[in-house]
């Protein structure tokens, strides 16, 4: 099988070519990603927790999904896309925003994204593939972001950099109770 391959970026966003994933993490050039949020009715989020296996931050929790585009897939496609394939679930995603982070590793691959941050809705339990999920919860984002903040290691690194601007995002743009 051929290794899966990312969408190479300059900083407006514009395609410059693919390149396979480790080549890219290796080398730390920016590439499209893209990170979803899924929400409930009483204003929770979705964490995963990812599965022992993967090949960086094993069992670290994380956003509801992350992934990268495919040639000629749309940010909201390839969301919708990842979601099912980790989560087991659809919904409605909407951008809310991007914007380039870079996060190195201890294994020597660094993250350094073009993300696209997506929202959706959804109020049951996910059907989690074991093979890319170990567990997932449900928190308030006001808890995610004391916990962060107590137990910085438990979390990956880009969730700690992503969920900070999506915080902010949501504090502003949610109506007052």
């Amino acid at each position: 099988m051929e290794e899966e391959k990312v969408i190479l970026v300059n900083e407006a966003d514009e395609p410059i070519g693919l390149m396979p994933k480790m080549e890219a993490h290796e080398k730390a050039l920016l590439h499209r990603a893209f990170s979803v949020f899924v929400m409930n009715d009483k204003g929770e989020t979705m964490l995963q927790q990812r599965a022992q296996d993967k090949y960086h931050s094993p069992l670290l929790w994380t956003n509801t999904c992350c992934s990268h585009q495919r040639d000629g897939e749309s940010n909201i496609e390839a969301g919708k896309r990842r979601l099912m394939e980790e989560m087991g679930f659809q919904t409605e995603l909407t951008e809310l925003f991007s914007f380039i982070y870079k996060a190195p590793f201890d294994n020597g691959l660094t993250e350094h994204e073009y993300d696209h941050v997506m929202i959706g809705s959804y109020n049951d339990s996910p059907n989690i593939n074991p093979e890319e999920v170990a567990d997932w919860k449900w928190m308030f984002p006001a808890d995610i972001k004391k916990d962060i903040a107590a137990n910085p290691n438990e979390y990956t690194e880009w969730f700690k950099i992503i969920f900070e601007r999506f915080y902010d995002y949501i504090m502003k743009n949610t109506p007052a109770k």
